[in-house]
């Protein structure tokens, strides 16, 4: 059976981690990405992460399994045209570049639709592609400052932290391919593509939501809480005689059952803690009781006990222990490729699971310019000569 997204071409002109998480999550699925990167060293990640075997680096070799990967020159009128007669055969374009970077090269969407209305342009930035920061750079770091993600994030009392994942960038790509899947969809109505604009900032607002409608509601400016939620309590981790045990009782029956379990049943029905609006209100209190009470067993005693009464509890667990977890373990989520300089490698596998047409990794990451022949061949059925002459005139780098 094939894949949900086998057919559908993507040229991928992303860089960086917004744009290429993007064009994974559509190539883990079927579609044909092809990765064009500049003359020279190509993807600024290329030169990210731990060394690699062969010159390569875990952080490129993880993130661009099941891609084609060309060198184009999008400086020269060749590379230019080049582009463009690709663009008419393809169904998408992913870029990351800073708002009015490709339009001041003539490779806009305006430019792009004219040699194919059907072509479907997503574009990433920081901020946008209008207002008044749409020129500014902006990474991941930048874009979680500035939209209030890092002033709610890290312990009480301190400064802010960054989120320990580049989630301004992830949450970016989720939504350009949520945005790719959307305008497929309208496409098939219509028949014509459109530009998508995704923005690193109004993906962090939509993440900080909950908290944004607080604060318009109450006028209360949300801070750092460490483990802790304002909307739950007991919502946060504790430490056990051995480690720390991660807890979340989530509604009012559970915390009823949650007291008893625990050896407190006179907390249920304590007038401060009653309901969770008298429990935040008394949090100081709570907390303190409770931590006291979890000092009392280990880790193992405290799982054993609050999962027999189904309360959520977890361990804190570090990336060793995760990747050894019985039920990552269990499930496959990290898999093996071989990549034929790099060698073989653990990566995590495709998140989302289907039960007739699941997505898989079927080829490692592309050397720089690895299928530009290759590509050029089969895309526009250059043949040797031509693609020779594009080489001499400096567009294939």
């Amino acid at each position: 059976m094939q894949l949900p997204l086998e057919g559908i071409k993507v040229l991928d002109l992303s860089h960086a981690l917004a744009g290429p998480f993007c064009s994974t999550m559509l190539a883990d699925y079927g579609a044909q990405v092809i990765k064009i990167e500049p003359p020279g060293p190509g993807d600024i990640a290329r030169a990210w992460g731990s060394p690699l075997p062969g010159g390569e680096t875990d952080y490129f070799v993880s993130l661009h399994r099941n891609k084609k990967g060309i060198v184009l020159d999008l400086k020269t009128l060749q590379g230019k045209e080049t582009f463009l007669r690709m663009v008419e055969r393809c169904d998408i374009v992913l870029e990351n570049y800073r708002a009015g970077a490709l339009a001041r090269l003539g490779l806009a969407y305006e430019t792009a639709r004219l040699r194919n209305p059907g072509i479907i342009y997503c574009s990433i930035s920081g901020f946008g592609q209008d207002g008044p920061y749409r020129d500014r750079p902006a990474l991941d770091l930048i874009v979680q400052a500035e939209s209030g993600m890092i002033s709610v994030t890290g312990e009480a009392g301190g400064h802010g932290a960054r989120a320990g994942v580049s989630i301004a960038d992830l949450t970016a790509g989720m939504n350009a391919a949520f945005g790719v899947m959307l305008a497929l969809r309208a496409k098939e109505k219509s028949g014509f593509g459109q530009a998508i604009d995704v923005s690193m900032m109004e993906g962090q607002l939509a993440l900080l939501g909950t908290m944004i409608a607080n604060y318009c509601a109450s006028g209360d400016i949300p801070r750092p809480m460490g483990t802790a939620y304002k909307a739950l309590l007991p919502y946060q981790t504790f430490q056990t005689k051995t480690r720390d045990l991660a807890l979340a009782v989530g509604s009012e029956k559970l915390w009823k059952i949650f007291c008893p379990a625990i050896g407190c049943p006179e907390l249920a029905d304590d007038p401060r803690f009653r309901g969770n609006g008298e429990r935040n209100r008394n949090r100081e209190s709570l907390i303190a009781k409770l931590q006291q009470v979890f000092l009392t067993r280990t880790y193992d005693e405290w799982e054993a006990l609050l999962s027999a009464n189904g309360i959520p509890v977890g361990a804190i667990n570090n990336l060793a222990q995760v990747v050894d977890h019985p039920q990552v373990k269990s499930r496959g989520s990290i898999v093996e490729i071989d990549h034929p300089r790099a060698g073989a490698m653990r990566v995590v596998g495709v998140p989302v699971r289907l039960s007739a047409t699941p997505g898989s990794l079927r080829t490692p990451a592309p050397a720089l310019g690895e299928h530009t022949d290759e590509v050029l061949r089969e895309l526009l059925g250059l043949s040797v000569a031509e693609i020779g002459a594009l080489r001499a005139a400096g567009a294939l780098g």
